[in-house]
């Protein structure tokens, strides 16, 4: 199923041995997150992703392990040929009770078994980025639109050797040499190549 809306799981449906998702999230919802996207690249979606996502019970939160793979495209930073990569998102995060951090862990005990739970031998929760959710329903809509974000480049190249545009006539030079001299003179010291020393 195509999510459209925000992807919201209540907590009872996470039973003790964990809640899998595979959900396809559709290219009008990416790209909204991508017109979000705060860089002058202008990433754009090429295709639908499927989000994998296990939520886990423990020490009082829910853990939360998810990938997708990102398809979009954009022009590149050297020759602006338009270019479509997959970027990988994968993200780890311990979801906390709004209400437990409110009043402290330590209060009812809990702090003391933080980490100690069913899964505190398999995974370090040291590790895990802390976000807080209202302790009966996770949305993951902003969880995910924040990943993707996260995940984008600062640029793109089509490739890594890519040799760009000539700065005197604008030829790609991936696709051909343009015969412009190369090395390129700063028209405003041109002058200065006829000037003879002594």
């Amino acid at each position: 199923m195509v999510s459209t809306h925000p992807l919201q799981i209540n907590i009872d449906q996470v039973l003790e041995e964990g809640l899998e998702l595979h959900e396809t999230i559709g290219t009008e919802l990416l790209s909204e997150v991508l017109a979000d996207e705060d860089s002058e690249i202008g990433f754009h979606v090429t295709a639908p992703s499927r989000l994998d996502a296990k939520l886990s019970k423990v020490s009082g939160g829910v853990l939360v392990e998810g990938k997708m793979d990102l398809h979009a495209g954009a022009s590149c930073k050297r020759c602006l040929t338009e270019t479509r990569q997959t970027f990988p998102v994968e993200f780890t995060l311990n979801l906390i009770p709004r209400n437990a951090r409110k009043f402290g862990d330590d209060e009812d005990g809990e702090g003391e078994d933080r980490g100690k739970g069913e899964r505190g031998g398999s995974f370090d929760l040291e590790d895990a980025d802390e976000e807080l959710f209202d302790g009966k329903t996770i949305d993951l809509d902003p969880i995910v639109r924040e990943q993707v974000l996260l995940a984008l480049p600062m640029d793109v190249v089509c490739k890594d050797d890519c040799k760009g545009l000539c700065p005197m006539c604008g030829q790609n030079l991936n696709e051909k040499q343009c015969g412009c001299e190369s090395k390129f003179v700063d028209p405003r010291f041109a002058a200065l190549k006829d000037i003879k020393l002594s």
